[in-house]
């Protein structure tokens, strides 16, 4: 059965040899592998409880020890890493011979579900933009305004060149995800916002006489700039419009973008187009958060949820 623990993150001579293999072969990392081993060694422990060890152990030993750390109130996120870590021990257990069979195979993986997005409301993103707008940053309101107003994706408005502008400025013609193409269009303000900054940038590269193809030229090795500085920029920011920085990503603009369309009665499948999602399913989940949303309000303003209806009088008996 392996040495005896005197430890939380003892393992047996299986386990050593399996995170032996993880450094060796896969080239693990140091966080990775303090992750395993505590995950081993609470799985070892487990075992050793049930009179029996890792090579030994049995698919009705993974369904209670799966079912023991759903009881102890594990994330369904969290147990799902621990068993993905768990088949692959037991994978190699069977492949060095150690083991003959796999007790795992047959276990399902908890059902996770697809968290909701993080969101801003129609009146902190209007602060946001403001709050840019005051700090006179003309090139973070045009980044601003295109995120909320088209739904970019931050690696796309990063990168975004001037060609992507069509003739009459009213659409961008992004190239997205598997190098598709989609054609997504500019809010007025978005509009405006853009030629504000335009005429910054040109008078800046002709004063230094310099060509730039991209919307936001830098001197980073990309030519433009980054996504992680945009991201530093937004957080910078979110003091100045009353928001918690951890509240804000570049991707929490794109997420405001679809569930602002989806509130208002915008067409998911026109919502779909201009995020460029492949699948649907993916979209809807803005129909999950404007119904969360929905579920707060009458939590909140209806009568009879706040148990403070008004009962209609006794009828009186002829």
């Amino acid at each position: 059965m392996g040495r005896p623990k005197t430890a939380p993150d003892l393992v047996s001579v299986h386990g050593e040899a399996f995170l032996e293999m993880l450094v060796a072969e896969r080239n693990a990392s140091a966080h990775t592998l303090r992750a395993y081993r505590a995950d081993v060694a609470h799985y070892e422990d487990f075992l050793a409880k049930k009179g029996t060890d890792a090579p030994r152990a049995a698919p009705a030993h993974a369904k209670l020890y799966m079912a023991a750390i759903a009881r102890a109130g594990l994330a369904p996120r969290s147990a799902a890493r621990r068993l993905s870590a768990l088949r692959q021990y037991h994978r190699f257990l069977v492949a060095e011979r150690r083991a003959s069979v796999d007790p795992f195979g047959g276990v399902d993986a908890p059902k996770i579900g697809r968290p909701l997005p993080k969101i801003l409301s129609e009146g902190e993103t209007e602060a946001l933009i403001a709050a840019a707008r005051a700090a006179g940053d003309a090139r973070l309101v045009c980044a601003l305004e295109v995120l909320y107003g088209s739904g970019l994706r931050i690696s796309e408005l990063a990168g975004l060149k001037l060609s992507a502008l069509s003739r009459d400025g009213r659409f961008l013609i992004v190239r997205g995800k598997g190098a598709k193409e989609r054609l997504v269009p500019l809010s007025g303000p978005a509009r405006d916002a853009l030629a504000a900054w335009r005429a910054i940038r040109d008078a800046a590269l002709a004063r230094t006489k310099k060509t730039s193809p991209f919307l936001f030229p830098s001197r980073a090795a990309a030519g433009h700039t980054t996504e992680a500085r945009f991201a530093q920029e937004l957080k910078a920011l979110a003091p100045r419009a009353g928001i918690e920085p951890r509240r804000l990503s570049p991707h929490v603009l794109r997420h405001a973008f679809a569930s602002h369309l989806v509130d208002r009665g915008a067409d998911l499948r026109a919502v779909q187009a201009m995020l460029g999602h492949s699948d649907i399913s993916t979209t809807q989940i803005y129909t999950h958060v404007g119904g969360e949303r929905l579920k707060r309000v009458v939590a909140d303003h209806h009568p009879l949820a706040r148990g403070t209806a008004p009962r209609p009088a006794a009828r009186k008996l002829p």
